[in-house]
């Protein structure tokens, strides 16, 4: 069972576990079927957790705390 919200790369490191496990093709179709439904929950997993560290990285903080989307010297 895939344990619901660990680290990144927690996540990422059982995305590999399982890719090589079925990349090795030793898996009954039950058991590939299984190992591909947690895949494909982490790879959701570790898809949002991308966006919310994209989205704090593209926000100012401001000195009162309040945060602005970041703009480079070409953006309005």
């Amino acid at each position: 069972m895939v344990a619901k919200k660990q680290t990144f790369e927690a996540s990422m490191t059982a995305l590999e576990e399982i890719v090589r496990k079925l990349e090795q093709g030793d898996a009954s179709l039950e058991e590939a079927i299984a190992l591909y439904q947690q895949g494909m929950t982490l790879s959701k997993q570790c898809h949002e957790q991308l966006q919310v560290a994209e989205q704090q990285l593209v926000a100012v903080v401001n000195e009162d705390g309040t945060t602005q989307p970041f703009a480079t010297d070409g953006e309005n």
